[in-house]
């Protein structure tokens, strides 16, 4: 299914796709590995965490995030690419208990999660590459700050109108009570 399908799909039927990927992050010693959750309507990074083992309980939590912070409805499609920890069996299990549509990667095609790539490209151009991570706790504190107060507060994207995430949010629900409004008042008109 192509990007504008994808999205057609989405706005049209009122269902959410959350892409999910989990890069790693180099420090003095080792590496760090960053799982992520996108809602790619606002393209909003809505479940992450961070650990220093890539495992199954990495992707749960970044899942258990999403669901808490988003409350996904039935049917919300869940993409990931086909890394063991999104097809071990309590991963795919934790979907199922909430209700999500599974869907990953053909195989050899990393098109398929390209929102997903894409954010990774920004984090690591605009974040991971400008500092000079030592240790887990130098990584426990700059991520987060980019995720939450440079990526989903600040940085524009062109493909919202010029907005950031939690800006195009806002103006989208806003929108939706303005014609919500309009609809009630309407009716109550008739």
């Amino acid at each position: 299914m192509s990007r504008e399908v994808h999205v057609r799909f989405c706005e049209g039927l009122g269902v959410k796709l959350l892409r999910s990927t989990h890069p790693y992050i180099r420090i003095l010693t080792a590496f760090v590995y960053l799982a992520v959750i996108l809602d790619v309507f606002s393209r909003k990074v809505v479940g992450w965490a961070i650990s220093v083992r890539i495992d199954t309980e990495l992707t749960r939590a970044a899942l258990r995030m999403a669901i808490e912070t988003r409350c996904p409805p039935k049917g919300c499609i869940h993409h990931s690419d086909r890394g063991v920890q999104y097809a071990s069996h309590t991963y795919v299990d934790d979907l199922k208990a909430s209700n999500f549509q599974i869907s990953m990667s053909r195989k050899g095609n990393p098109y398929d999660n390209a929102w997903a790539e894409s954010f990774i490209k920004t984090l690591k151009s605009e974040e991971v590459y400008l500092w000079d991570y030592k240790t887990f706790e130098d990584v426990k504190k700059r991520i987060p700050y980019f995720i939450e107060d440079v990526y989903n507060e600040k940085r524009l994207h062109s493909a919202l109108g010029y907005c950031p995430p939690n800006e195009y949010e806002l103006l989208v629900a806003r929108k939706d009570n303005n014609r919500q409004t309009l609809l009630t008042s309407q009716a109550l008109c008739v």
